[in-house]
């Protein structure tokens, strides 16, 4: 059983601390000590005040359930450490300089990243097609006006770029489409349309080249305690912990 540090101890930290199983949680941090008491509490877990001490611990794997600021400030110091990472704020990987170190620093020390499919399906299928010609890769992704932070009356598009434009000016919305880029090996063509008739994040995917075509359309409930978060994305993880200690691996 793979004993797990939590960084990040928010709805996805206390989604996870609800279905140990196959994993433990053994260690948890979070900026604010009070939080990472609650789940400690849930889990049986050890509550880290500081992060040197946190990452010094008796853990395999470190899951990041916080933040894109989390990621990149950490990231470094857990793979240095000899521990695996689960990085859920994948727009953290946007910037290729921090990514290659990540990379690097992963390879020096024999360790992994992993990222899990978050708020959308398909992602081993866009790792199968890679491998030939792609023609086309868009990510089509609506939302309400509430989840943006913005008013409209209307549905309308707001951006229209490639992955690595969009994260910067919707950091906080717009982590599928570095998932999607990362899976494809190029940068994703996005569209975010505003829609004040949703009540959910629709994402569509339209995929392209000599292996066929693929057309992906998913529609996401939100966590059931943080409309911000999508459930899915939350489950995303606990199938990758899932699939990191089963034998038997299925897909790519």
């Amino acid at each position: 059983m793979i004993k797990i540090g939590l960084l990040g101890c928010g709805n996805i930290g206390h989604i996870i601390a609800h279905h140990t199983g196959s994993f433990t949680i053994s260690a948890v941090y979070d900026q604010v000590f009070e939080r990472a008491q609650e789940i400690a509490t849930l889990c049986g877990a050890t509550a880290y005040r500081d992060f040197d001490s946190f990452v010094a611990s008796d853990i395999d794997i470190v899951v990041e359930a916080a933040s894109v600021s989390a990621a990149r400030a950490h990231a470094i110091d857990v793979l240095s450490h000899k521990k695996d990472m689960i990085i859920m704020s994948v727009g953290a990987l946007t910037d290729p300089g921090f990514r290659d170190e990540c990379r690097r620093t992963a390879l020096a020390h024999g360790r992994k990243i992993y990222i899990p499919s978050g708020a959308i399906f398909g992602l081993d299928n866009l790792k199968i097609g890679r491998i030939s010609k792609v023609s086309r890769l868009l990510l089509k992704t609506t939302k309400s006006p509430v989840s943006l932070g913005i008013e409209a009356t209307t549905r309308k598009q707001i951006f229209a770029g490639k992955a690595n434009e969009c994260i910067k000016a919707f950091p906080k919305n717009v982590n599928v489409s570095v998932a999607i880029s990362l899976a494809a090996g190029q940068d994703t063509d996005v569209e975010l349309w505003v829609d004040p008739a949703v009540d959910r994040n629709v994402h569509e995917v339209f995929f392209e080249g000599d292996f066929g075509e693929t057309y992906i359309k998913v529609t996401n409930f939100p966590s059931p305690d943080n409309p911000a978060t999508s459930y899915l994305a939350a489950l995303s993880i606990l199938s990758l912990l899932e699939k990191i200690v089963d034998p038997i691996v299925v897909g790519t």
